[in-house]
Formats: structure tokens, C-alpha cells, sequence
């Protein structure tokens, strides 16, 4: 989200963000807001559609679900949404990662060690 409903998870997720970059992960944040919706669209076949994180907690402790759409046009549709949502979106650069204050890289890390609780 460009604007975190949760501000402790948002600045622990940004601490891994320099990790992701340096493995190839584009990563994209949502300048008007915060979306809870999780898509995911492969191969133009295949598409869910949820709250579903890909977490222990989200799979197993919330039941979170999600639409699980195969072979059916409505494939191409979460395609349409997924990049028109893409284009109100501020991509992450490995400079603007570096370049974050000293504090918010620190406190980055310090939530590193509570994440599990969190």
C-alpha cells in the first residue's frame, strides 16, 4: 500500500524490501490507498482471486479463502484490473531503498524480531 492501514507492518515489510529488490522481485505500491484484495493470474489460464495471504496464519489460523478460476474468460478480466491497478501504482528502486533514513532502517530490523507476533 502506498498508504498502510498498519504502520508497524508496513515499515517490517519495507525491511526485507532491499532483499526482494536484490533477488529480482519488482515491487509496486499503491499510491491512492490500500487494497486488501490478493490476485494472482498465471499464464492467462488461471486466476485467484481473495483475501488469501500465502501465509501459515492467513491459510491455516483465519481461513482466509479465494476464487480459485481456471479456463474462463473472467481469467482475462482480473488481468485488466491487476494493470489498471499496476498503472496508479509508485515502483520501488533499489536507490530509493538505500537512501531511507538511518531510523527507519533501524527500526526496520528491531521489528524483525517480533515479526512472528505480528
Amino acid at each position: 500500500p502506498g498508504i498502510p492501514d498498519k504502520k508497524l507492518v508496513f515499515l517490517l515489510t519495507q525491511s526485507y524490501y532491499q532483499q526482494l529488490l536484490a533477488a529480482g522481485v519488482r515491487i509496486y505500491e499503491y499510491t491512492p490507498g490500500f487494497i486488501h484484495a490478493k490476485n494472482f493470474v498465471c499464464d492467462d489460464e488461471l486466476a485467484v482471486v481473495g483475501t488469501i495471504n500465502l501465509d501459515y496464519r492467513s491459510l491455516y489460523l483465519h481461513f482466509e479463502n479465494g476464487v480459485f478460476i481456471y479456463d474462463n474468460p473472467e481469467v482475462q478480466k482480473v488481468e485488466e484490473d491487476f494493470q489498471n491497478t499496476l498503472a496508479k501504482c509508485h515502483k520501488v528502486t533499489v536507490t530509493e531503498v538505500r537512501n531511507r533514513g538511518i531510523l527507519m532502517k533501524t527500526a526496520g530490523q528491531v521489528l524483525r524480531l517480533v515479526a512472528p507476533l505480528m
